[in-house]
C-alpha cells in the first residue's frame, strides 16, 4: 500500500516519487510505504488551500460547523477501525488507541458546536449614535506539524477549530504514524468537505515542514514536537512574520503526600508514567514524595509494576506496548546510564527486551529510580519512555520548589487529603495542567492545553483558546450620526 497526498480533493501519485516504510513497532512488519514529498509538493498544497479558502471562508459558520457533525459521526462509526490501525503503526495498547479516536470524536462535535458561538464582544461607543464590536475573523491559510504519539488526536486538536473558523489547511503527519492521516482524509472526503479546504503532505520535518514555515501564503504553523525541534521552528517562523503555535516537552511530576491514599497514588503514577509507555508529553516522569511516606510508596509501586504486561497493544490483556522506533530505544537506554552514573539507585526494569517475542519490536522494561536527586539530568532532561524518577522532599513548600525546577512546565499532580495543601499547589505549581488526586495525563476536550516555559509560547490546543490560534480579532466601528466624529477628541 502506497501512501500518496491528498491536495485539492485528489490524491497525487507522482511517477519516480520517493517513499519509505512504515513499520508496526511491536514486529517490525512493513504496514505500507509512505510518500517523501518534496518543496514543490507543499506549494501546490499550499496553492490548492489558498483557492479553496476565499470560497470557504464565505460559508456561514454553522454550515462548515456541519461537515465536523458528520466526520464525528463517521468517526465515530469507523472507531475500532481507526484505532486497530493507530495500533499497528504507533504501538499503544488498543485500550489507548480507542481512547485516542474517542478524544477526536468529542472534538469534531465540540468544535461543531462553536459554529454557533465564535464569540466576539459588542462593547458602548464613547460617542452618540455610534456601535461598537469585535469578531472573530479567519486567517486563511495555516500549517499543521503533528506528532507520532497522538497521530490522530492532536490533528484533530489543529484541524478542527481551524476548519469551523473559516481557514483551510495543510497537514504534515510523522513520517512514522501516517496511516491515521491518510484514513482522516477519507473521512473527509466521505463527510463532503469541499475539495481543498483539507490538504495532507507526508514527509519529513527538514523538507516539508520548512517548506511550510517558508511559504508566503502560510499564515499560522501550529507544531507539536519536541521543544528543540519547536525552537527552530519558532525562530523560522518569527523570520516571516507568521503566528506560530508550539506545544512541545514536558517533565511531569507526581508530588505524593504524607496524607495522600497512597493506593490512589500508586493507580495514578501507574497510568500516568507506563501508559503509551510513557510517550506522552504529559507522562509522569518524576515522583516528588514526601519522606514520611517513601518506603510505603515504593514497596507499593514495585508490586503494582510486576503486574504490567508487556507486548504488543492488539493483545487486549497487555498495558505497555512498544517504544516507537530503534532510535527511541537507544535514546531511553542512554537515560538509563545516566540515571546510574549519578547515583541513584535501579529498583527495577532498565533494560531492553529482545528475546522471544520482544525479537523484532522495540520494547523497554518499565524502569523506576529512586534516590534521584532533584537537579540531576534523570530529574530534569525528558527522556520519553517507562522511566520514573524518586524524589524524596520534607514539606509541601519543597516538593513545588522542585516540580518547578525543570526547564518545562506542562503538566502536574498532587495527591493529598488537605483541602490546604491542594488549593496552596494549584496555585503555586508552575504548568499548564494541574491534576488532583489523579496522575499527569487526562486532559479533557474542552480545556485549553498547554503549558508555560519549554513547553509552549503562550499558545493552547484545545477548548475555546484552541480558536485564538487560528482567527484575528478584527474591531469594527459604526457610525450612524451622519457626521464625522473623533474618538478622544469629540467626547466633550
Amino acid at each position: 500500500m502506497q501512501l500518496n497526498n491528498y491536495i485539492g480533493g485528489s490524491w497525487q501519485k507522482t511517477e519516480g516519487a520517493a517513499y519509505t516504510a512504515v513499520l508496526n513497532p511491536a514486529n517490525g512488519e512493513e504496514l505500507a510505504q509512505v510518500r517523501l514529498s518534496s518543496k514543490e509538493d507543499v506549494d501546490l498544497a499550499v496553492q490548492a488551500a489558498k483557492k479553496a479558502q476565499k470560497e470557504w471562508a464565505l460559508v456561514p459558520a454553522p454550515k462548515r460547523a456541519d461537515y465536523l457533525y458528520e466526520i464525528g459521526r463517521i468517526m465515530k462509526e469507523k472507531k475500532e477501525h481507526l484505532s486497530q490501525i493507530l495500533t499497528k503503526e504507533m504501538g499503544k495498547v488498543i485500550e489507548e488507541a480507542r481512547g485516542e479516536v474517542q478524544e477526536g470524536i468529542d472534538m469534531a462535535f465540540y468544535m461543531a458546536g462553536e459554529g454557533r458561538r465564535l464569540f466576539g464582544e459588542t462593547v458602548p461607543s464613547e460617542l452618540q449614535n455610534k456601535f461598537a464590536m469585535s469578531v472573530r475573523a479567519p486567517i486563511g491559510v495555516v500549517g499543521l506539524i503533528t506528532p507520532w504519539n497522538f497521530p490522530v488526536a492532536i490533528a484533530t486538536w489543529k484541524s478542527f477549530p481551524a476548519i469551523v473558523a473559516g481557514n483551510t489547511f495543510v497537514w504534515k503527519p510523522a513520517t512514522e504514524t501516517p496511516m491515521l492521516a491518510y484514513e482522516m482524509a477519507l473521512i473527509f472526503e466521505g463527510a463532503g468537505l469541499p475539495k481543498g479546504v483539507a490538504n495532507i503532505v507526508f514527509g519529513t520535518g527538514s523538507v516539508v515542514g520548512t517548506a511550510m514555515i517558508e511559504h508566503p501564503d502560510v499564515r499560522v504553523i501550529s507544531f507539536t514536537g519536541s521543544t528543540e525541534t519547536g525552537r527552530s521552528v519558532a525562530e523560522a517562523g518569527g523570520r516571516h512574520l507568521k503566528k506560530v503555535s508550539l506545544e512541545m516537552g514536558g517533565k511531569n511530576a507526581v508530588i505524593v503526600m504524607d496524607d495522600a491514599d497512597l493506593e490512589l497514588a500508586v493507580e495514578g503514577i501507574l497510568w500516568s508514567a507506563f501508559g503509551t509507555t510513557g510517550q506522552r508529553c504529559t507522562a509522569c516522569s518524576r515522583v516528588i514524595v514526601h519522606k514520611d511516606i517513601k518506603k510505603d510508596l515504593e514497596e507499593k509501586l514495585l508490586a503494582a509494576m510486576e503486574g504490567l504486561t508487556i507486548g504488543d497493544g492488539l493483545d487486549e490483556s497487555v498495558k505497555v506496548g512498544p517504544v516507537i522506533n530503534e532510535k527511541a530505544l537507544k535514546k531511553i537506554q542512554k537515560y538509563v546510564e545516566i540515571g546510574r552514573e549519578e547515583g541513584a539507585q535501579l529498583l527495577v526494569g532498565g533494560n531492553v527486551l529482545s528475546d522471544g517475542n520482544y525479537a523484532n519490536g522495540h520494547f523497554f522494561e518499565p524502569t523506576l529510580f529512586t534516590n534521584v536527586k532533584w537537579d540531576s539530568r534523570l530529574a530534569q532532561e525528558e527522556i520519553f519512555g517507562p522511566v520514573v524518577s524518586l524524589i524524596e522532599v520534607e514539606s509541601l513548600e519543597e516538593a513545588i520548589e522542585v516540580n518547578n525546577s525543570v526547564p518545562y512546565g506542562l503538566s502536574s499532580s498532587i495527591f493529598s487529603q488537605d483541602v490546604n495543601k491542594v488549593f496552596q499547589a494549584q496555585r503555586d505549581l508552575d504548568t499548564g495542567i494541574v491534576y488532583v488526586n489523579a496522575g499527569t495525563t487526562g486532559a479533557e476536550i474542552h480545556l485549553p492545553f498547554g503549558g508555560t516555559k519549554g513547553t509552549g509560547n503562550g499558545h493552547r490546543d484545545s477548548g475555546v483558546a484552541a480558536l485564538d490560534v487560528f482567527t484575528e480579532w478584527k474591531s469594527i466601528y459604526i457610525d450612524y450620526s451622519g457626521k464625522l466624529q473623533r474618538a478622544q477628541i469629540d467626547t466633550e
